[in-house]
């Protein structure tokens, strides 16, 4: 079994790290402290069986990251760890594929039970929103995360430098790509995801942020 702790924060990747090798000692651990090393990492190591991933980490642009992963790498299950762990935020990231979601207030033997939970391909909700996440689904996060779904892996990465604020050709120079082909990309980004423009999808990808302390 491989496990990568995709965190920025080094004291709760090591918190991570140690609940993992209580609960499952025969794993192999990575870590990664961006968004883009966790890329690279399962670029390079499509067996991963679990990515533990910050939702405010840096590069992810919250669910975005979520969804990026999902999108690229389909068959890897990937959870969420995050301080935000509202009602909404965690209804958004079920939507959106995540195989469950992890508080960062959660002591040792909760992150243990967690981890158990999850790797024994059952979701895993922290137990003070379980009722309320149970209990108000929303359409309108099962919609968007269906939009989201039917972006490939390039207009996901395409979306995700929108997020950063690069311009077309920023955006061009980084994938290595001409940037009419980046126009290609954004203009089907916006009909799949019923926006007009980089204003209006900016709106929508604030929905996906976490708040401040994440």
């Amino acid at each position: 079994m491989r496990i990568l702790l995709a965190d920025d924060h080094p004291l709760f990747r090591l918190a991570l790290a140690q609940a993992v090798r209580a609960t499952a000692p025969d794993a192999q651990l990575a870590e990664a402290a961006t968004f883009d090393e966790a890329r690279a990492d399962l670029a390079a190591h499509a067996d991963t069986d679990l990515v533990l991933l910050d939702l405010d980490m840096p590069g992810s642009h919250g669910l975005i990251g979520l969804a990026s992963r999902r999108a690229e790498h389909p068959a890897i299950a990937v959870a969420m760890v995050s301080a935000q762990d509202d009602a909404a935020t965690i209804r958004r990231a079920l939507a959106c594929g995540a195989a469950g979601y992890i508080s960062k207030r959660a002591g040792l033997d909760e992150l243990g039970e967690a981890l158990r939970t999850v790797l024994d391909c059952r979701t895993w909700l922290p137990p003070h929103v379980r009722d309320r996440v149970a209990a108000a689904p929303d359409p309108a996060d099962r919609a968007l995360a269906a939009r989201l779904a039917s972006l490939s892996p390039q207009q996901m990465r395409v979306l995700g430098l929108v997020a950063d604020g690069l311009l077309n050709k920023q955006i061009a120079d980084r994938l290595d790509v001409q940037e009419r082909t980046v126009k290609a990309h954004l203009t089907a980004i916006f009909e799949r995801l019923g926006v007009r423009n980089r204003t209006q999808a900016g709106v929508l990808l604030r929905t996906l942020e976490p708040a401040a302390g994440g």
